[in-house]
């Protein structure tokens, strides 16, 4: 569904990607994982097309991406981002409808406050939240409407950015088994960038190590912990000893 082959990017004298190849097959969950500073927002803002590649080919279900009707590109995606990103003045059921609304997806005001609604209640959340403002929500439950959100115009391809930063150990396990669930309900492809290792066994079906750019290591998630890759192994035991420099 999604190929990168040999993508690079510099910003300034920044060479953040440096030739990274990856294949996300249709229907499968692909979690990269890596440092902070190893490219990992940079390839996803690329197939997005936010970012353009110095050089390199990215194709989307067989379309170069940033080619064709972008509208329509877009609309393929959706998208948890990793501080929830809510539009802190609109109410919660107009945040996950806000395509509907305002975008291209245009549906009336009524039927649209009923497919947040649905959306909601699909990831654990009472219709009588529909009407409150984010902020009136605890962490865990503007991270339901982010997700709630991401699947609201049924996406093909899903993105996860960070899907469990500043979640306790519970709500992070509660948020892992909601997208595993959402992902193969929907048969969605989706791409998830984090550091938190109990979400990759959670959600994972392959994993990226990104490293300084590239690929070091991918794979099915059942072979991560065998993987014989000095860099894979360094992160998953949280070394301070490895090939990844710790700064200190």
């Amino acid at each position: 569904m999604i190929r990168l082959d040999n993508v690079h990017k510099t910003f300034g004298s920044n060479r953040v990607l440096r030739g990274l190849t990856l294949e996300i097959e249709r229907g499968t969950s692909m979690v990269i994982i890596g440092g902070s500073g190893t490219g990992k927002s940079v390839a996803l803002k690329c197939i997005l097309g936010l970012v353009t590649p110095d050089s390199g080919t990215i194709t989307v279900d067989g379309q170069q991406a940033g080619t064709g009707d972008r509208d329509a590109f877009l609309a393929r995606f959706g998208m948890l981002f990793q501080g929830g990103a809510l539009f802190d003045s609109l109410p919660v059921w107009q945040n996950v409808s806000f395509r509907h609304l305002r975008g291209s997806l245009k549906k009336p005001k009524e039927q649209a406050r009923e497919i947040a609604i649905e959306k909601l209640r699909r990831v654990g959340l009472k219709a009588s939240v529909a009407d409150q403002l984010p902020a009136e929500l605890s962490g865990g439950m503007q991270k339901r409407v982010g997700l709630a959100r991401a699947i609201a115009a049924d996406p093909e391809i899903i993105f996860f950015d960070e899907p469990t930063t500043g979640l306790d150990p519970i709500m992070a396990g509660v948020i892992n088994d909601l997208i595993r669930e959402i992902v193969v309900e929907m048969g969605a492809t989706a791409m998830t960038i984090t550091h938190d290792m109990s979400s990759v066994r959670a959600i994972a079906d392959n994993v990226a190590m990104l490293h300084e750019g590239v690929i070091k290591w991918t794979g099915p998630v059942a072979q991560m912990d065998n993987s014989g890759d000095p860099y894979l192994e360094q992160f998953i035991t949280g070394s301070a000893e490895g090939p990844i420099e710790a700064i200190r």
